[in-house]
């Protein structure tokens, strides 16, 4: 890949995109998705409805409530955002929106994405704010999220309402590995052993029933509710039962990255680099994937930005746990070759939207959201950027 400078008048910068973690200037790429924050907030008028998507034929943000499951991602854009900036207003909006999401912690679990609304809202707020009514807000939701759990089965069940909707038993989807960050945290902040118990079980049976020999991940595992037994692995969101969905695969990356970082069990460390082997080494040059490595439509199928930045922020993190340090390179490497590309002129959205990425694939199935900017592309591009950053200072990257 060649190294260029772009210009990028939607920030009225240079913004350096190149080849090598001393050439890429982190700090421009923050300032382009601050810039971005700012049109946001300005078009976002109220702040009672968050952000979610903008269509490829769009310029401004489709708006959710805090019940949808993107919703703890627009938070979290905006205390990364006020990490890098210290700008008390991106402060100010950041609590509001994050505040939105109290219900959720006072009513039942109606699925599992708990972890994907509070965790990465709240979370990030407690992080840089040290709030305990934050701390006692994610424990709280925490324990609400552990109720989904099934012991005879050994993990949580991700989406109650496909039981009725589809005849699905017990049900769990690869997106529910990043929810247990939650339970870990909560559990270490006030919350019970319990909370801990459950995410080591939901990783380790994951590992066991959710993996085919090649360590291609299925996006659905049905469970007998009586003997606890895997009845079949499936895909709801990728191409077939067969395939590897690109943000599926980039989930299980991400997950046992974080569930080794977690409980210092090895086994989740082996498992992390074994099920990023065949996401990596069948990416296109650019780094970014196609929204399913096994489309039949390759080279002509849709991109998933969301999953290139997903997978770049959980190398980072794999890189610095790897004893070899050729492997860890490698990580690193591969990292910011997602990252580079992602901040290249194909994939930022600069003044065409107020969104930071284009070429995100939601649910190709569906018809939906394809080649979309969505919020949760966002969310991983600013949290691996920041990452970046301070691995670049020598600070411990999830300060």
């Amino acid at each position: 890949m060649k190294c260029k400078n772009l210009f990028r008048a939607a920030i009225g910068a240079l913004v350096l995109v190149s080849c090598s973690a001393k050439e890429f200037n982190v700090n421009e790429s923050l300032k382009y998705c601050n810039n971005q924050v700012e049109r946001s907030l300005k078009e976002l008028k109220a702040d009672t409805l968050l952000p979610r998507n903008i269509a490829d034929t769009a310029t401004t943000w489709k708006l959710v409530d805090y019940k949808d499951w993107t919703s703890g991602f627009w938070p979290g854009i905006l205390w990364y955002d006020y990490e890098f900036t210290k700008d008390e207003k991106v402060k100010e909006k950041a609590i509001k929106y994050t505040e939105l999401l109290k219900p959720l912690s006072e009513h039942p679990a109606y699925d599992h994405d708990l972890g994907f609304q509070v965790f990465c809202s709240y979370g990030n707020a407690y992080r840089l704010t040290k709030n305990d009514e934050y701390r006692k807000l994610i424990v709280r939701t925490a324990d609400t999220l552990a109720t989904l759990f099934n012991p005879q089965v050994g993990t949580i069940l991700s989406w109650p309402r496909m039981i009725t909707e589809k005849g699905w038993p017990h049900n769990t989807i690869m997106d529910n590995m990043i929810n247990l960050e939650m339970l870990f945290w909560a559990s270490k902040h006030g919350g019970g052993q319990n909370l801990y118990d459950i995410a080591v079980k939901h990783a380790e049976t994951t590992m066991k029933n959710h993996f085919r020999p090649d360590y291609t991940s299925y996006h659905v595992v049905l469970y007998d509710t009586i003997t606890g037994k895997k009845i079949k692995g499936m895909t709801h969101q990728g191409y077939s039962d067969s395939s590897m969905w690109a943000r599926g695969q980039a989930w299980a990356i991400y997950g046992f990255t974080m569930c080794y970082r977690e409980t210092k069990k090895t086994e989740f460390l082996d498992f992390a680099q074994k099920v990023t082997e065949p996401y990596i080494t069948r990416l296109p040059e650019d780094g970014i994937p196609y929204w399913d490595f096994d489309a039949p439509d390759i080279p002509k199928a849709p991109k998933d930005a969301s999953a290139a930045a997903v997978v770049a922020s959980a190398l980072l993190e794999l890189s610095g746990y790897v004893k070899d340090p050729q492997q860890a390179k490698r990580y690193k490497d591969y990292a910011l070759k997602m990252i580079t590309s992602l901040s290249s002129e194909e994939y930022l959205s600069g003044k065409s939207k107020p969104s930071f990425l284009l070429h995100s694939t939601g649910h190709w199935p569906n018809k939906s959201e394809i080649d979309f900017s969505i919020n949760y592309a966002d969310y991983y591009y600013i949290e691996a950027l920041t990452r970046l950053k301070k691995m670049n200072e020598g600070k411990n990257i999830l300060d």
